[in-house]
């Protein structure tokens, strides 16, 4: 059996039968390895040459070992399968052995000589120009999870003791009646009107199908549709002005009677935009293949009806829509609605309520004191907030755009990025926002309206229906929520200066928590309970 003698590698295998055991073994000769180590280390080198000596002593001596056990090998080849496979075995041992001596006598030459240099007291301790991680230059360049952990060890600790602290002082405030009590029956006229708003939907659909049939023009179905949606938006304010009922049950009232306007404004809108397109074949089936989405025009009583009850304020032919209904999902889902709805409950009565009545009017009295007050109002008004988004945004309507195949469940982005107030209204309500955007910005637009104005004119509608929903279950109009967000608009002005001229995400990100969270939520609900209270104290 010939031997390889290439400078590479050197590969043989032999087996014996001594003592009733074969010896396997494979050698394999490496080049010498390079120093690792500058040039100018002769002492290095020296021990590099010396160890390459000892390594082709090693390796003659193997050779010729080698091809003695070939030889024998070959003479017992025949003795058995049992002894073969026993000497295989053995004979990877023997092959480790060898090869751990060849190479690990080789690495010991060269690998640790920078071991032993690189723990000495001379060895450079300073080696490269490096930042402090807090430094400007490096902050925004390493990882904050672990500061970001104390921040919520911090906030769980401090928040446990307020609660600790809220019990011993205050007590149990939470009353068994806070869910459902007898006076809640008193608000059945609100429940009733809240089930027949669906009814202004079948009108609008009656309205569009007498115009597909050619029995009444254009403008009549217009004047037909304004008619329906003012009606709509009007009959729950009359139910709650001529109830006694709870502020709470008017406002919910409220929100769903502005929700079913929009989404009426947004069908009759968009059912005359067909209308439109449907006279130009051409530019309808461009529009379809450029969104991808049949977009035909067709009153649709079935496409209404899921419009009606489906987590969007625009209307459109059709949707994209999911295979199947996750079951488990919308569990854990409702698990958590309930938890974070209960967690809201126990913040309103056992923090808002006795900062509340233990406060006065913030724009009379003692400015320090109202400052005060608002500030310590600040925190559990933000937390309530926070817990809102999370159960209606994320919660509720994923709940129920899963029981529907909804497809395109964007409820909102990543509004607490914000780099200005702009920003924020445009990401933090998604459904409204798009509304807006669809069927009041670009057509105040296409008319030929100035861009400021348009944005003016956007912010104007949403105070009017934020207004709407607060100061009718209140029975007042304070226009506090109004004049709030129009404020919102020099608020725009002035975060979208600060980004320009700073070039910082972190000013306008700033801005818009103080302004927002800290001082202006906390400041309506200071004004409309105290004029809610001296509203009725003046009506005994």
């Amino acid at each position: 059996m010939a031997i390889l003698d290439s400078p590479v590698s050197l590969d043989t295998t032999s087996s014996s039968a001594d003592s009733g055991h074969f010896h396997h073994a494979t050698l394999r000769r490496r080049p010498s390895a390079q120093p690792m180590l500058d040039s100018d280390s002769n002492s290095l080198e020296g021990d590099s040459a010396i160890n390459d000596a000892g390594n082709d002593k090693n390796v003659a001596n193997l050779i010729g070992n080698l091809r003695a056990g070939v030889v024998e090998s070959a003479n017992k080849k025949l003795e058995g399968e049992s002894a073969t496979d026993e000497g295989l075995s053995s004979g990877k041992k023997e092959e480790d052995k060898v090869r751990e001596n060849g190479e690990s006598s080789n690495s010991k030459g060269v690998d640790a000589m920078p071991i032993k240099f690189a723990y000495r007291p001379s060895a450079p301790a300073h080696r490269k120009i490096r930042e402090s991680p807090l430094s400007s230059d490096a902050i925004f360049k390493q990882s904050h999870a672990g500061l970001f952990n104390l921040c919520i060890v911090v906030l769980v600790a401090v928040n446990s003791r307020l609660i600790i602290e809220n019990l011993m002082k205050y007590g149990w405030l939470i009353k068994a009646g806070f869910w459902f009590s007898s006076t809640s029956l008193r608000d059945w006229p609100l429940f009733m009107c809240c089930l027949s708003l669906p009814v202004f939907a079948l009108a609008a659909f009656l309205v569009e199908k007498l115009v597909k049939q050619n029995y009444i023009p254009e403008w009549a179905a217009v004047f037909l549709h304004v008619v329906i949606t003012t009606a709509e938006i009007l009959f729950p304010v009359v139910v709650i002005l001529r109830c006694d009922s709870a502020v709470l049950s008017g406002v919910a009232l409220m929100q769903f009677a502005c929700i079913v306007w929009l989404k009426l404004v947004s069908y009759a809108h968009t059912m005359y935009d067909l209308r439109v397109l449907a006279k130009s074949l051409d530019k309808r089936e461009a529009l379809s293949n450029y969104w991808n989405m049949d977009y035909s025009y067709d009153v649709s009583f079935k496409s209404l009806a899921y419009f009606v009850v489906a987590p969007t304020l625009c209307y459109q032919p059709s949707y994209p829509r999911t295979a199947c209904i996750r079951k488990g999902w919308v569990l854990r889902q409702l698990i958590k609605l309930v938890i974070f709805t209960g967690l809201m409950g126990f913040i309103i009565e056992q923090y808002i309520n006795p900062i509340v009545q233990n406060s006065q009017h913030p724009l009379k009295g003692d400015l320090l004191y109202a400052i005060e007050r608002v500030l310590k109002l600040s925190v559990p008004n933000l937390y309530v907030w926070l817990c809102m988004f999370y159960c209606f945004f994320h919660l509720w309507l994923n709940i129920l755009a899963e029981l529907l195949c909804f497809g395109d469940r964007e409820f909102y982005k990543d509004w607490w990025n914000a780099r200005t107030v702009e920003e924020y209204w445009r990401m933090w309500n998604m459904p409204v926002h798009k509304w807006i955007v669809r069927h009041i910005y670009f057509p105040c637009i296409r008319n030929g309206i100035p861009k400021g104005v348009a944005v003016l004119v956007a912010f104007l509608v949403s105070a009017v229906f934020h207004e709407l929903c607060i100061a009718v279950p209140c029975h007042m109009f304070k226009l506090w929520a109004f004049f709030g967000i129009l404020l919102q608009v020099p608020l725009v002005i002035v975060t979208n200066y600060l980004q320009d001229k700073f070039k910082n995400s972190m000013v306008g990100n700033m801005m818009f928590w103080c302004s927002f969270c800290i001082f202006g939520q906390p400041m309506c609900v200071l004004l409309y309970y105290h004029d809610l209270m001296n509203r009725k104290a003046s009506a005994r």
